[in-house]
């Protein structure tokens, strides 16, 4: 994981639980392009597991967790 870098685009999945995160992910990550970014912010507890397990999946690079009162976010690297 490196420094946080500016997201092209951000997926806010606040409220929402297994396996609509993992999902909502991967469909958004299957528009992106290579290189671009997204911020992925949620409330689930089990995204701290489900995220990383999508990312080496899928071959993308989780370039960063934070967790602030409950929220998770992710940055995802394509």
């Amino acid at each position: 994981m490196t420094e946080k870098k500016t997201p092209n685009r951000r997926l806010d999945l606040l409220g929402f639980f297994c396996p609509i995160p993992v999902h909502e992910t991967r469909k958004a990550l299957s528009e992106m392009s290579k290189g671009e970014i997204i911020e992925v912010v949620g409330d689930d507890p089990e995204t701290m597991h489900d995220m990383p397990a999508l990312c080496e999946r899928l071959g993308v690079e989780l370039l960063k967790i934070t967790e602030n009162s409950g929220e998770y976010t992710f940055q995802i690297q394509k």
